[in-house]
């Protein structure tokens, strides 16, 4: 599985602008983490989406792409409304891809 993370918005965002999207594939982690964050894919996929509301000053939003197996899923969210599965996907990715 291969997880890609964007991210839009925020202080920093003229910065971010120029960076490429991170990447993780599961393949170079151990079997455990693996399986933990397919998982947490799993549960980010099938939580509903939170309500958007009016846009938060400087809020980051977050594009994480998985493909796995030929396919290919979208999620989107950000800071101003984000719902609890997305945030632990988001947590555990970042931390993943802060090891490389």
């Amino acid at each position: 599985m291969k997880v890609t993370l964007a991210t839009h918005g925020g202080l920093a965002a003229t910065v971010n602008l120029r960076l490429p999207p991170k990447v993780l594939d599961t393949d170079t982690l151990a079997e455990n983490a693996a399986s933990e964050l397919a998982r947490l894919v799993a549960a980010a996929v099938v939580s509903p989406v939170a309500d958007q509301p009016s846009r938060a000053r400087d809020a980051m939003s977050y594009t994480i792409t998985v493909e796995d197996g030929g396919r290919s899923t979208v999620l989107k969210q950000s800071d101003a409304a984000m719902t609890p599965a997305f945030a632990a996907l988001l947590a555990r990715l970042q931390e993943y891809l802060e090891q490389q």
